[in-house]
């Protein structure tokens, strides 16, 4: 019989800032080969028990641990942070805070050099496995200098010239659009394959994970293991929605459709799933039951961009002959692949980087003449990465500072950002450092910053990215109540649950060009579209044509349209 390759005993740890244990009695065998997804909502203590597993813990956050951890046979209390590191590759979430190199090759060789592997076979593996990600014509850059996405691959890569038996990915596709999202689930699972390690996965994009198979799902709540099950078992339950986990779309609809899911269907992803019938029958009744939509009003631009071009100091064309109106109340989707140029049109319109070509007009007054500080009062910006973003020490003063900026009252700045944290799912930790929150818990606190000042439009750069699916649904949700106020709100996303169930309207960045402007199904639902721009088609898209239904851009609607009316029931 196999031995684990970790085993967790009765295992417990308290950080020595925190007055509870994060993690409480958890007992879990991995074994050798196994391909394992660890979810759970935000602050449930899935990245603590990977720190436990790569030395980060007690190494670099000191805390109590009770019970015992074996890695290898070996009690990680008897072991140097070195000797866990030659036996676990970790990819953190955190990208900017695992960089070593000046250069991406130099970054990837790290260990390599370390080894004292000769320059040659150095070279050649740094190449090969920097195209493996997509990051071969980037060998020569700054980490600094590369988008979300591709730093997560530079991330990747350095994890891939390891000889480790067991690789850990902390959320993983937190900054990967979604073509290239599906791309690292299936690098990872040739890695595994290939090499025979252990890979343990962290993240909440569980439906994207699903699309090569997992062994197990083990499931954690409040720093304890609720469920640990293989994923066709786990996925005929609703313990996903009852722990604050979002379920694949594709069940989600065969509810709707009243079909019972069962571990026969084979319901871990769809390419797997398996209808009868009479289930086929059921999803095409739901959809012919259908309602009319109601039909778009009529607005006035807020933001309207013509010929917008960008070119950056390097010589690089980021932006060519933009035109994008943005009307008055809408919610607005950006999405497109890495480097496309969806965070560089938002930051020449938020005045970061200076206009080149082109007119910005907001409200039908030339933006030229605007200072930052008068762009900010009417459009606020949320950055992608939070440690960016964030100036002060403790979450209060950090999400009250723009008042404090501006001179507001001191009783009105205290209720403007309780209101917030209190939306933002922070109120909790309102007297916490910034320091102690998790990467999702940070990027909560950012939003809620820009929220307080009431921009007349706000601007997010992936508002969702490292939230579960509780948080994800109350900031939202919140975004569309101020929506419903009136507020323009323009999210820059790779999320496609995300422009399906929020955005009104989508428009598709490609090469520095825009390559769609329509509905998010109708867009969805275009091969060309998505093979352009790195997204993917929804599973919705895969399950009208499974069931038969020769109009998947329709059901794609009429699931938006339903999930809608239930929300609002």
């Amino acid at each position: 019989m196999k031995e684990p390759i970790i085993k967790f005993e009765n295992f417990g740890f308290q950080y020595d800032a925190q007055a509870e244990p994060t993690l409480k009695d958890i007992n879990l065998e991995i074994y050798p080969g196994e391909k394992i997804l660890i979810a759970g909502p935000s602050g449930c203590g899935k990245s603590t028990m990977t720190h436990c597993m790569n030395g980060l813990i007690p190494f670099a956050y000191p805390g109590e641990s009770t019970g015992k951890l074996t890695i290898q046979g070996k009690e990680t209390k008897n072991l140097s942070i070195f000797e866990i590191s030659r036996m676990v590759g970790t990819v953190l979430q955190d990208l900017d805070g695992q960089f070593i190199g000046l250069t991406v090759a130099e970054d990837i060789a790290f260990a390599l050099e370390n080894a004292c592997v000769g320059q040659e076979d150095m070279k050649k593996t740094v190449r090969q496995v920097a195209r493996q990600v997509g990051i071969g014509d980037h060998l020569g850059h700054s980490p600094d200098a590369l988008s979300g996405g591709q730093k997560q691959r530079v991330s990747m890569a350095g994890v891939m010239v390891n000889e480790v038996s067991i690789l850990l990915f902390d959320e993983p596709l937190a900054n990967l659009d979604p073509a290239t999202g599906k791309k690292a689930i299936e690098i990872i699972d040739r890695i595994q394959e290939e090499t025979g390690a252990t890979v343990i996965i962290i993240e909440h994009r569980l439906e994207d994970v699903l699309w090569r198979d997992v062994d197990r799902i083990v499931l954690m709540k409040d720093g304890r293991i609720v469920t640990d099950a293989p994923p066709d078992e786990l996925l005929s339950t609703d313990v996903l929605l009852e722990n604050g986990i979002r379920e694949p779309l594709y069940l989600t609809a065969l509810k709707y459709a009243g079909v019972k899911i069962t571990p026969e269907c084979q319901p871990r992803s769809i390419r797997s799933l398996t209808l009868t019938e009479e289930d086929k029958n059921k999803v095409r009744t739901w959809f012919h039951a259908r309602k009319k939509g109601k039909e778009k009003q009529e607005s006035r631009p807020l933001l309207t961009a013509e010929k917008i071009d960008f070119t950056y100091d390097n010589g690089f064309h980021a932006l060519k002959d933009i035109n994008i109106s943005i009307d008055e109340g809408e919610l607005l989707a950006i999405v497109g692949t890495n480097g496309a140029g969806k965070s560089t049109f938002s930051k020449v319109v938020c005045g970061f980087e200076k206009q080149q070509l082109g007119t910005l007009e907001f409200q039908g007054q030339d933006m030229k003449k605007y200072s930052i500080k008068e762009r900010a009062d009417r459009i606020g910006y949320v950055m992608q990465n939070p440690n960016q973003m964030i100036s002060k020490p403790m979450i209060f003063d950090e999400v009250a500072f723009g008042l404090r900026q501006r001179n507001v009252p001191e009783s009105e700045i205290t209720a403007k950002v309780e209101e917030v944290l209190k939306i933002c799912g922070l109120y909790p930790f309102r007297k916490w450092p910034v320091s102690a929150l998790s990467f999702g818990q940070k990027k909560r606190v950012t939003i809620a910053s820009i929220l307080a000042l009431d921009p007349q439009m706000i601007i997010l750069d992936e508002p969702t990215a490292g939230q579960d699916y509780r948080h994800y649904t109350e900031i939202m949700e919140f975004l569309n109540e101020l929506h419903g106020r009136g507020i323009t709100v323009v999210m820059i996303t790779h999320d496609m649950h995300l422009m399906l169930e929020y955005a009104q309207r989508a428009v598709v960045f490609s090469g520095g060009q825009v390559i769609a402007d329509d509905t998010s199904a109708n867009i969805l639902t275009n091969p060309e579209i998505i093979g352009r721009a790195n997204l993917k088609e929804t599973s919705l898209y895969d399950l009208s044509l499974l069931c038969g239904i020769g109009d998947p851009n329709v059901f794609v609607q009429h699931f938006i349209d339903f999930e809608k009316e239930e929300k609002r029931g």
